[in-house]
């Protein structure tokens, strides 16, 4: 338990019907019974009149007294919800301090509730998933991290490491035992089969990305197709400019919108086409950057025209599985020679400056996001960045046991890989001690969570 109490507001500054501040340490039962003149009984909201050190009354509130190690934190913990008037806020602020009481640090409720073992890690580290998903998909495994899938998942791997070790230190500690003969080949398949299951979870990784920052879609075609007009139209807003003059947009734009449970960064990028100046040729030099890295492509198409002449280097990039051939203007004219370019891509047939075909894209895209991408389904453990790398550390140490095995090594140069891979896995629940670390980790919360 930590020494101290700490308050901080746990809604966003500025004006609301009402706010709520925080308060957690051992402070909080003396606090309470101080300002509102009684004890009110656990987890039960109650109506009273927020009193000052100096005996004024600042505010008619409700607010909630958890109990010590039923609280968020772990800790005592007190809720107080406020009129949300800042400047309220501020004096009720204020007072807590003059009692003793020091402002939070970033995340450092949350912070406390993994140490008091209230949450492992990577369900702290959900709470910020949770608070930033920008999509129904993210937002459905942030969730599911925070209810310990990922832990769950990890805590699995580490129940079977320990099993082999377990069989090998036996070995180890008791040479002279009647113990069944040395046999390597089952720790090394066990440890195969342990190894596929970390590949399995470090791959999730991309997903992750894909899910909490958004699918990199790329607009790109010829000039004057009506890739802005197509930019607008699916973010339901004049965006980007449009002219009948070719080379409009020399840059590219970035915007975001959602397209069933996903969130989207789709980018409008120049024209491609052969340059005629400088500034057109870095223009289309950073489409094709753009085009290079993106998750999805939406390639536009002039029904009006014959099928383009893009770059080999475009053409290159564009499949099946991460394209989807957009015809635009199919209110003018519908020519049937498009139908030939990228055959094997999606194709359909929208006019962007009458809005009419977009439903029909919007499920070719959601179509190649859950066909081409590959996405796992919402009940899919994915795991973050840090727990990949973690993950990775791991898998090495497995690798480096399974070699001493399948070479007949000493069985105390596999354990010892085994107990790293397991120190490794650690690191992602939090059963390590490592304060920078866990510093880094929480300084990308919020103040008040």
């Amino acid at each position: 338990m930590t020494a101290d109490t700490i308050v901080a507001p746990a809604t966003a500054n500025g004006e609301a019907a009402l706010a709520v501040i925080r308060v957690s340490g051992p402070a909080v039962p003396v606090l309470a019974q101080a300002i509102f003149a009684k004890t009110p009984p656990p987890r039960r909201v109650t109506l009273g009149n927020y009193t000052s050190l100096e005996g004024e009354i600042i505010d008619s509130l409700v607010y909630v007294l958890y109990a010590d190690k039923k609280s968020y934190t772990g800790e005592h913990l007190l809720e107080l919800n406020p009129h949300g008037n800042p400047w309220l806020v501020r004096k009720i602020l204020d007072d807590l301090i003059s009692r003793g009481c020091r402002l939070a640090e970033a995340g450092e409720f949350t912070r406390r509730a993994f140490l008091n073992g209230k949450l492992d890690l990577s369900q702290a580290e959900a709470v910020v998933q949770v608070i930033q998903a920008r999509s129904d998909r993210a937002l459905q495994t942030a969730r599911r991290q925070l209810a310990g899938s990922v832990g769950r998942a990890v805590n699995s791997l580490v129940d079977s490491l320990l099993q082999i070790t377990a069989a090998l230190e036996a070995y180890i500690d008791f040479p002279e035992e009647d113990l069944p003969p040395e046999d390597s080949a089952g720790p090394s398949n066990s440890l195969r089969n342990l190894i596929a299951e970390m590949d399995y979870l470090i791959a999730t990784r991309q997903y992750s990305s894909l899910l909490h920052d958004g699918v990199k879609c790329v607009i790109l075609g010829e000039p004057n197709v009506g890739k802005s007009s197509l930019l607008n139209a699916l973010t339901g807003e004049d965006r980007v400019i449009v002219s009948a003059e070719p080379g409009t947009t020399r840059d590219y734009v970035e915007e975001r919108i959602h397209v069933g449970p996903y969130l989207l960064r789709i980018i409008d990028t120049a024209g491609i086409h052969d340059a005629t100046s400088d500034l057109e040729e870095q223009g289309i030099h950073r489409s094709l950057q753009q085009i290079e890295s993106a998750d999805l492509l939406l390639v536009v198409l002039d029904s009006t025209r014959q099928s383009p002449t893009l770059p080999d280097v475009v053409i290159d990039a564009l499949h099946e599985n991460n394209t989807v051939i957009v015809e635009n203007k199919t209110d003018l004219v519908i020519s049937p020679i498009l139908e030939g370019f990228a055959a094997s891509c999606p194709h359909v047939r929208i006019s962007a400056s009458k809005h009419t075909g977009l439903d029909e894209l919007r499920s070719a895209i959601l179509n190649a996001l859950e066909d081409g991408l590959l996405i796992p389904d919402e009940s899919a453990v994915i795991v973050s960045a840090r727990h990949a790398s973690a993950l990775q550390d791991a898998k090495v140490s497995l690798g480096n046991a399974l070699n001493n095995l399948n070479k007949n090594s000493p069985a105390e140069l596999a354990a010892s890989d085994l107990h790293a891979a397991i120190q490794s896995m650690g690191a992602i629940t939090g059963k390590i001690d490592n304060e920078d670390m866990l510093d880094h980790l929480f300084n990308q919360f919020c103040i008040g969570k």
